[in-house]
C-alpha cells in the first residue's frame, strides 16, 4: 500500500502519541508498505484553522497516489474544512482517510468560552473522514458520544514492549524489601495535564519519611508550568528530594524504569497512557487517575493505585490527600508494593506487543482500501 500519514512538526516529538504514529510507520514499511509523512508545521489555535486555506496542501492531496490518507487526529484544526473540500473536488484517485485519535483535545480542561468553539471544530472534523483507529476503548466511547455515530474502526492499543525488559521475579522482590526510601518515578512532559502539581502537593503532606521523587520529561513544552512547578518544589522545601531531569535517552529512561518502586502519573486525563504499560514492564506498580483510560490498564489495589478524580479545587485536594495516604501505605507496606510489582509485571506480559497492535491497524487499512474499490 502506499499511505499518506499528516501529522505536526516531526515523527521524533517526544510524547507517546508520537510514539505510537512512529511504531505504525516503522511496523508498515517493514511489511513493504510505502509511507509519505506530510508534515504541517506547529502554530497556534487560529493559525491551525488558517492551514486549511492551503492551496498548496490542497493542490498536495489532490494529486496524491494514495491508497489511504492517515491524519492524526491532533492534526483536526487544520484539516477540518480541508477534508471537506477534497471530498467536493475529488482526486484523480480517491483515497480513504482514516483518522488516528489518540485523545480529543474537547476531553482537556480548557477556558469554559473556547471550549464550546474546540467542541464544534473538532466534531466537524470527526464527522469528514471514513474510519478511525483507536487507542483505547475509552478514546472510542469518546468520539462515539461527541459524533452521535460509530463509523468503521479499529481499536489497536500502545504497547509497553518499546524496551523489551528483562527482570525476573527475584529481583523485583528484592527491589521491594530493600529498606529506604521510596523512590517514586514520574514520566511525562512537564504540562498541566499530567498532574504533576498534584503528586508534589501529596508528597508535601507525607510526615518525615524518607523518598525521592525522579521527573523524566520535556521542561520546555509549557516554560509558564514548569516554572510553577520548580517554585512549588522550592516552597515546600523539597529540592533536594525532587529531580527534573528532562527528557532523557531511552537508555537512561529505562535505568529509571529499573531501579524506582513505582510509576506515579495522576494525570488529569489519559486517551491510554504507555508510560503505566513500560513501567509494569519493569514491575513498577502504576498510579494513575480514572479520567480517562488508564483504568484501562491498572486495576486499583491489584497492579497500582487508580484515584477519583474531578474538576473542582476540593476534589483536587481529595485527590492529593488520597494518594498521599496510598504513598504512605506503599512504603510502609513493602510486602503490599512487592505484590503490587509482582502484578504489574504479569499485567506487562500478558498485554499486546506493538507488533501485534500494529498489525491490526495494517489489516484495517487494508480492509479499507479494499471496502472502497468494490
Amino acid at each position: 500500500m502506499k499511505i499518506g500519514l499528516i501529522i505536526y512538526g516531526s515523527l521524533d516529538t517526544l510524547s507517546g502519541g508520537y510514539l505510537y504514529d512512529r511504531k505504525l510507520v516503522d511496523y508498515l514499511r517493514a511489511q513493504g508498505d510505502e509511507v509519505e509523512i506530510i508534515s504541517q508545521p506547529w502554530s497556534a489555535y487560529g493559525w491551525r484553522l488558517g492551514q486549511n486555506f492551503s492551496c498548496a496542501m490542497l493542490r498536495r492531496l489532490r494529486e496524491a497516489q494514495f491508497d489511504v490518507l492517515l491524519q492524526d487526529e491532533l492534526n483536526h484544526p487544520s484539516l477540518v474544512w480541508l477534508n471537506g473540500y477534497l471530498g467536493k473536488l475529488g482526486t484523480s484517485r480517491p483515497y480513504p482517510i482514516i483518522s488516528i485519535v489518540h485523545h480529543l483535545r474537547s476531553s482537556e480542561a480548557h477556558p469554559r468560552g473556547l471550549m464550546p468553539i474546540y467542541q464544534q471544530v473538532e466534531r466537524k472534523y470527526l464527522r469528514s473522514v471514513a474510519g478511525f483507529v483507536y487507542n483505547s476503548q475509552t478514546t472510542k466511547r469518546e468520539v462515539e458520544r461527541m459524533t452521535g455515530c460509530a463509523k468503521p474502526h479499529v481499536v489497536a492499543t500502545p504497547a509497553g514492549d518499546r524496551f523489551q525488559p528483562e527482570i525476573s521475579a527475584d529481583e523485583i522482590v528484592a527491589r521491594g524489601q530493600e529498606p529506604g526510601a521510596l523512590r517514586i518515578l514520574f514520566v511525562g512532559n512537564v504540562i498541566a495535564r499530567k498532574g504533576l502539581h498534584d503528586l508534589i502537593a501529596a508528597l508535601a503532606q507525607l510526615p518525615k519519611l524518607d523518598w525521592r521523587l525522579e521527573v523524566v520529561g520535556g521542561t520546555a513544552v509549557s516554560p509558564p508550568y514548569t516554572r510553577r512547578i520548580q517554585t512549588q518544589i522550592a516552597q515546600a522545601g523539597l529540592s533536594e528530594r525532587i529531580t527534573l531531569h528532562g527528557a532523557l535517552s531511552d537508555d537512561e529512561l529505562a535505568q529509571f524504569y529499573r531501579h524506582s518502586h513505582l510509576l506515579a502519573v495522576p494525570s488529569q486525563y489519559e486517551g491510554f497512557g504507555i508510560v503505566y504499560l513500560e513501567g509494569m514492564g519493569f514491575g513498577l506498580p502504576a498510579i494513575g487517575t480514572t479520567s480517562g483510560a488508564a483504568g484501562e490498564i491498572i486495576q486499583d489495589g491489584e497492579n497500582g493505585v487508580l484515584l477519583g478524580v474531578g474538576e473542582t479545587a476540593t476534589s483536587a485536594r481529595s485527590v492529593q490527600a488520597v494518594l498521599s495516604q496510598r504513598l504512605q501505605h506503599l512504603h510502609q507496606n513493602r510486602d503490599e508494593l512487592t505484590r503490587l510489582s509482582l502484578n504489574a509485571r504479569q499485567s506487562y506480559l500478558t498485554w499486546p506487543t506493538w507488533d501485534d497492535s500494529m498489525a491490526k491497524i495494517r489489516a484495517f487499512l487494508e480492509k479499507s482500501v479494499a471496502d472502497l474499490e468494490k
